[in-house]
């Protein structure tokens, strides 16, 4: 039987871990801080020592560096929030065996230590930071990922609710939300994920030329058909056709797009044999779509026929829990686009990151981030960096938030107050996790 060690703070959290982990048959023990997981390791050894990153008293990363010393056979693997994903980084590059961020599926970390346990490279030096890093969270290279934020949630729940269904799906939201980045995420959870996914940008169609690409064409069929061309339904066969700006279809082609659909057959140009198709359709839009059905300029039996499940993506300048996770997420695709090793951002980036209302939206994030990163000479991106537009924006109105007022200590103070020395609360009241606080409180040496 294998003995686990879990080192977590939060004591409701780690008693639900540990009373998962005990069910599973493992053998448990729980601290709730680092000074106590020293005197368990040196009482005893474990196969797995599963740490928080940050504690009340120490960092992670002592743990890791205390078994390092003693030279014991354990497996680290370290839990992280994705604001602290490069602290998870350095762990691995110090020899953790892997690292997970929360919050996580228990089953994740199940796996996660099964992989540790049958690990064959125990004796090699540390190992090199995750190709491919956000593991949790991020589907394939198309990168979804998965925020924390209440609107983040309900987008998450609507994702995992319609997937494992054929029905077809509208997703509205404004430009740069990732529109696409979720109808993958759709594609990835459904019993057709196998099969293809095809993306087709409805409004780069030329209209002379639409019906050819969505149904396609035989040799000769008209002026320039120079050979036999496979439609986007029929390369969608048994997987997701993604119609991506789906209000820029001319009113002609919408009238074929719906036949297409109702009887799931297509035409190519030229040809008079019909071919049968089994897709499934998700369409995005950044316009209002029920309103150009009321203009006359969509069709409202195709409207119907694409809205039998809508998900509607919130705005970044609604989001704003999630921006430092979308941040550190596009600051490791950046590093290895870029070959560099940036490794976070400092206090002024992060305040001017969240003070931007982010028009651009998730695009407008990355291509920043990358710009940002190609322009860093130092190990953290600087404020120095940012465009200054980013920089000069205004502080948001907010009643509470560390990143409006210098005088952090009595802001600090007042929320423990107002919560009646309630961490957790005055963390949330200050906009802030609880592990920020707690850096904080050691900071200016502030104690309950």
């Amino acid at each position: 039987m294998a003995k686990i060690l879990i080192v977590e703070d939060d004591v409701a959290f780690c008693t639900m871990l540990k009373t998962f982990l005990l069910k599973k048959d493992f053998n448990v023990s729980a601290v709730f801080n680092a000074t106590e997981a020293f005197a368990m390791l040196e009482k005893e050894d474990f196969d797995i020592i599963i740490s928080d990153v940050r504690l009340p008293d120490k960092e992670g990363l002592e743990i890791l560096r205390e078994i390092a010393k003693k030279g014991a056979a354990s497996e680290v693997i370290m839990m992280t929030s994705y604001a602290e994903i490069t602290m998870a980084v350095n762990a691995m590059k110090e020899g953790a065996f892997d690292y997970i961020a929360k919050p996580f599926n228990p089953e994740v970390i199940l796996k996660t230590i099964h992989n540790a346990l049958h690990n064959e490279k125990k004796s090699k030096p540390a190992r090199d930071k995750p190709s491919k890093p956000f593991k949790n969270g991020v589907s394939g290279d198309n990168s979804f990922i998965k925020g924390v934020s209440d609107a983040s949630k309900k987008l998450n729940d609507y994702i995992d609710l319609v997937a494992p269904t054929n029905m077809s799906v509208l997703i509205m939201g404004e430009s740069g939300t990732g529109k696409e980045q979720i109808a993958k995420s759709i594609h990835d959870q459904s019993k057709r994920k196998e099969a293809p996914f095809i993306a087709v940008d409805c409004g780069a169609i030329p209209k002379e030329l639409a019906s050819s690409e969505f149904f396609g064409h035989l040799k000769g069929s008209f002026t320039g058909a120079v050979a036999n061309k496979t439609g986007h339904f029929e390369a969608a066969n048994g997987g997701t056709l993604f119609l991506d700006e789906i209000g820029n279809l001319s009113y002609e082609l919408q009238v074929q797009l719906l036949r297409a659909l109702q009887e799931r057959k297509v035409k190519p140009v030229g040809s008079n044999e019909e071919i049968q198709v089994d897709i499934r359709v998700i369409a995005a839009t950044n316009e209002d779509l029920y309103e150009l059905v009321k203009q006359g300029d969509f069709r409202e039996d195709l409207y119907h026929r694409l809205n039998e499940f809508s998900i509607k993506v919130p705005a970044l300048k609604n989001r704003n829990e999630d921006l430092m996770i979308f941040a550190n997420y596009f600051l490791e695709m950046a590093n290895v686009e870029l070959e560099k090793e940036v490794t976070g951002f400092s206090q002024e980036a992060m305040e001017s990151i969240h003070n931007y209302h982010w028009p651009g939206n998730l695009r407008e994030l990355k291509n920043v981030i990358k710009r940002a990163v190609l322009l860093s000479q130092d190990d953290i991106v600087e404020a120095k960096v940012l465009p200054q537009e980013i920089v000069a924006a205004e502080v948001p109105d907010e009643s509470f938030s560390l990143f409006k007022n210098k005088n952090e200590q009595e802001l600090i103070l007042d929320a423990l107050e107002k919560t009646n020395g309630n961490k957790s609360k005055a963390a949330k009241l200050l906009s802030i996790d609880r592990k920020t606080l707690y850096n904080k409180l050691k900071q200016y040496n502030i104690s309950l």
